[in-house]
């Protein structure tokens, strides 16, 4: 699908999306712009701003949305971990990090961007990302809420919105509570200890210790972009991505985790084993 190059008009859609008003629109659309952009045609366009006093610097390698996502990504990890901190007064630090992650990694946000197809407008010259985000679209209907490292997301997906952030947090002079009033309605719905599900490979690990089996794996990723997992010498899972071995790893763990649940203990959950 070819991109909704930003017209004012499209702006304003991506505005109400988000609950907030630019002061500045030219943060909003340096957020939704690619460095594969042309510069070029990046400065014509914003020659037509009637904006005053803007953060944007239209320089070269200046134009896109990297330094409002350096911004963004430390605003959200500070505003999640200040929200987590404040609602879950018993956690232990290790159990926050692990709630923040789920809820500002890299997949999460990507699903962010898909829900309010933020990628519609975002301006790019990459001829292979339309079918990256259709790929990802697919998957994530098989993971409501998370897949913990079975798909890979387009990470230009997560970068915009962490950009958005960044712009808001800068055009609403730094205010932390403006911009988390964005974040909170964009990160819907966000995990909770209750529905935070555990890592694949942790799961398996915790699951064979505590039963006494004995873990192998089997790397044949360089040559096959496989990985085996073999539990007690037998193979019991099977993952395979040849883009990113952490996700084959993470494919092979769920794989043999449910293969054991079935043949060891003949069931499809957790009832019947000590896990």
């Amino acid at each position: 699908m070819e991109p909704k190059y930003n017209t004012s008009t499209n702006l304003e859609e991506v505005e109400k999306m988000i609950g907030y008003k630019f002061n500045d629109i030219i943060l909003l659309r340096q957020a939704l712009t690619d460095r594969s952009y042309e510069d070029i045609e990046q400065e014509e366009e914003e020659k037509s701003c009637k904006g005053t006093q803007s953060y944007f610097v239209a320089k070269p390698g200046f134009s896109s949305y990297e330094r409002l996502e350096y911004v963004g990504d430390s605003v959200v990890n500070m505003l999640m971990a200040r929200e987590d901190f404040l609602l879950y007064p018993d956690l232990p630090p290790g159990a926050l990090t692990r709630l923040r992650a789920a809820n500002v990694d890299t997949e999460k946000l990507a699903r962010v961007a898909i829900h309010y197809r933020l990628h519609d407008y975002l301006r790019h010259k990459k001829p292979l990302l339309s079918g990256q985000i259709e790929e990802f679209s697919k998957a994530i209907s098989d993971y409501p809420l998370h897949s913990n490292g079975l798909i890979d997301p387009p990470k230009v997906l997560a970068d915009i919105v962490e950009a958005i952030v960044g712009a808001v947090y800068i055009d609403s002079t730094f205010s932390m509570e403006i911009t988390w009033q964005v974040v909170k309605g964009l990160l819907q719905p966000i995990i909770t200890p209750k529905s935070l599900q555990i890592h694949p490979m942790t799961k398996l690990y915790e699951m064979c210790q505590k039963n006494g089996f004995k873990i192998k794996v089997n790397d044949l990723w360089e040559n096959t972009g496989e990985i085996q997992v073999l539990v007690d010498g037998e193979i019991a899972g099977r993952g395979q991505y040849q883009s990113k071995k952490i996700i084959a790893l993470n494919r092979a763990a769920n794989n043999a985790y449910h293969q054991i649940m079935r043949n060891k203990f003949n069931t499809k959950d957790n009832a019947n084993i000590d896990d």
